[in-house]
């Protein structure tokens, strides 16, 4: 996953999200995840987000989850479309899974899902 910048993406993840986040090689970024292999954030000088969602993290309650990541002042994604609705926290509620996007300060989406 690739980012215009390398400080504010580190301290996001790993003070907001609260993972753990550890110097690669090259100048990359590694987040290692439970039960998941590292996943690299390079710098990229031309960036662009991708508009899709990058990395999910199943939770146990996506309200809860929410509620403190609102806390830390992230801001979810409202979405109006005829299968993606999202309520007033940005959660979709409708067929599937729970789930809640979110970008990080790269404008990666992320999501917190709902375990089935």
């Amino acid at each position: 996953m690739s980012t215009g910048e390398l400080g504010k993406v580190k301290e996001f993840y790993r003070s907001t999200l609260g993972l753990d986040v550890r110097d690669g090689q090259m100048g990359t970024l590694e987040l290692h995840i439970t039960d998941s292999i590292p996943v690299l954030i390079y710098l990229k000088s031309n960036h662009e987000p991708a508009t899709f969602t990058v990395l999910n993290f199943p939770v146990e309650s996506v309200d809860a989850t929410v509620n403190d990541l609102m806390g830390k002042r992230v801001q979810f994604e409202q979405y109006s479309y005829e299968y993606l609705k999202t309520d007033e926290k940005g959660i979709f509620r409708g067929e599937g899974p729970v789930i809640a996007c979110f970008k990080d300060p790269g404008g990666n989406i992320l999501s917190v899902m709902e375990k089935a």
